[in-house]
């Protein structure tokens, strides 16, 4: 059985030095998907923007700058509060969020009391999923993939 660890908070959108708009997001983490965290960010528009990244980088980011290309994480004051900043990079543009930390942390701790850093693996069902993919795989009654725009196998034989 699998668990859940959810968390609603308001995140700012920041659009310049002095200027940043509320987003509603859930942080949301789960037992089967262990190295990841999962926000959702409710924009306004039709469906939530969704982002997955690597828990160990948000544990980082809350304590020192971490992270490069799409996903980087850092801490700071703002306003003399301290928050956590997550630089987002995407194709379709780039977004500042400032969270409070004291929230993240929060949360965090209750995704580590659940699963604690070093014990992801152990929370991963492979030896199901292998087996899954080898009942899949006899199930078809060949021994050997095939690519199915070409008939060919692997092995080049047709």
């Amino acid at each position: 059985m699998h668990s859940t660890v959810e968390r609603e908070l308001e995140l700012r959108l920041v659009l310049s030095a002095e200027r940043s708009i509320p987003v509603p997001a859930k942080l949301a983490y789960r037992t089967d998907d262990p190295f990841a965290v999962h926000i959702t960010f409710h924009i306004g528009s039709e469906s939530p923007v969704n982002w997955t990244f690597a828990r160990e980088l948000l544990v980082e980011g809350v304590f020192r700058p971490c992270g490069h290309g799409d996903v980087r994480i850092w801490p700071t004051k703002v306003d003399g509060r301290n928050v956590v900043l997550m630089a987002l990079s995407s194709p379709d543009g780039d977004a500042l969020l400032e969270a409070p930390s004291s929230v993240v942390s929060s949360w965090l701790e209750r995704t580590l009391r659940l699963v604690p850093p070093g014990s992801e693996a152990g929370m991963l069902d492979i030896d199901d999923g292998i087996a899954g993919l080898l009942a899949h795989h006899s199930a078809d009654g060949r021994g050997r993939c095939s690519r199915p725009e070409t008939g060919e196998t692997e092995d080049g034989d047709a």
